[in-house]
Order: structure tokens, then C-alpha cells, then sequence
């Protein structure tokens, strides 16, 4: 009898960390360099700079991820991560681009032309969610309204088979739907062309 109950209670703490959210504030990491276990990548052309960077205006004190160059998508994967349903969330900081000052979320990633992004715009004011196949981006839903640059916002994705769920500084603002991509993969970060974008506090897990 002991020894089943030693069973359950250590079943029951692996499921408990299994299930605890996996979150990342990069304040553990040497500025100038990607954190261990993530890796950089792009859809379509140019060349993505990111780097951690000691930042005072940072949520979580004293680092942020930065991503200040150029290409068609920047994105930052976080290698270990594999998810299906759950959600994803970061807080993040437009702090330039003449073309662009966009942060975004990504899930179900499965290579650098197929994945989901959900993304908010300072530059054009809106909040949309797309899905990119093939390297070919398409929205399926959209929400315009102001997007502070040069101030720190959260957004929020939530996703369970095709259902989404899109917040931003904690107020929801659309559903939407979409079977694209059905299976498990990856979450990360994304910007657009010349947006200068910091991260901070980045989150996820299963619900």
C-alpha cells in the first residue's frame, strides 16, 4: 500500500510540473547573445538581429530580448517547446521602424513557412491573426485600434484545435477560426521588416 501511494503522489507531482507554465525573462542571460535553447530564424528575405539586451524599462528586471533587424519576418523559436492546445504570451515594447513596429506570438510552428502568428502593430494601429503555409502569410481575422509605441503591452493567445482566442494588455479582442494547422509544434516570437521590438516575461503552456 506504501508503495502505491508513493507511486500516486510522485504521479501527481510529475503532472503538476508537467502542466506548470514555462515562462522565460532572459534576465539569466548574458546580454548580446540568444538565450540557450532558442534559435533565430526568418520567413522570406534579410537578416534578423536578435540579442538579449539590459534594459531599465524591462517588466521583469533587468534584461529583454531584442530584435533590431531587417527582414521580411524575424522570428525566434524556442526549440524545446512542443505544443498542440494551450496558450502563448509575451509582453512586448515597439520601440522603432519606419515600415513597421509589430510583436507578435508564434504557435504550432513547424519550420519557418508554416505556423501561426497572432501580432499587434503600432504603426498601423491593429491587432490580426494569420496563418503562414508554404511561406505564403494570410489573415483570417483582425481588430483595429491604438498600439502605444514605446510602451510595454501583453498579448495573449489561447488555442484549442482550430478555436482561437486573442487578447492584448489583458482585454480580449476576437475570436477566430482556423484548421490549417492541426498538429503540435513550436511557440516563439515574430516582428516584421525594420520593427526594433523588445520581449519580455514570454510564457507558455498547455491549458
Amino acid at each position: 500500500m506504501k508503495s502505491l501511494t508513493a507511486l500516486l503522489l510522485s504521479t501527481s507531482v510529475f503532472v503538476a510540473l508537467a502542466a506548470a507554465p514555462w515562462r522565460e525573462s532572459f534576465d539569466q542571460v548574458k546580454p548580446g547573445t540568444l538565450p540557450q535553447g532558442w534559435t533565430g530564424a526568418q520567413s522570406g528575405e534579410g537578416k534578423p538581429v536578435w540579442a538579449v539586451v539590459a534594459d531599465p524599462s524591462a517588466p521583469s528586471k533587468p534584461n529583454a530580448l531584442k530584435q533590431s533587424g531587417n527582414a521580411s519576418y524575424p522570428l525566434a523559436i524556442q526549440d524545446s517547446s512542443a505544443l498542440k492546445d494551450g496558450f502563448v504570451e509575451v509582453k512586448f515594447k515597439p520601440v522603432a521602424g519606419e515600415d513597421d513596429q509589430a510583436g507578435g506570438v508564434v504557435w504550432r510552428y513547424k519550420d519557418a513557412g508554416n505556423y501561426y502568428v497572432a501580432r499587434a502593430n503600432a504603426l498601423e494601429g491593429n491587432v490580426r491573426i494569420y496563418h503562414f503555409l508554404n511561406g505564403k502569410r494570410t489573415q483570417f481575422k483582425g481588430l483595429n485600434l491604438p498600439v502605444a509605441t514605446g510602451q510595454w503591452h501583453t498579448l495573449r493567445v489561447e488555442f484549442a484545435g482550430s478555436q482561437f482566442k486573442v487578447s492584448l494588455n489583458n482585454k480580449p479582442m476576437f475570436d477566430a477560426e482556423d484548421a490549417t494547422h492541426k498538429d503540435s509544434g513550436k511557440v516563439g516570437l515574430w516582428t516584421k521588416a525594420d520593427s526594433v521590438t523588445l520581449f519580455d516575461d514570454f510564457s507558455f503552456g498547455s491549458k
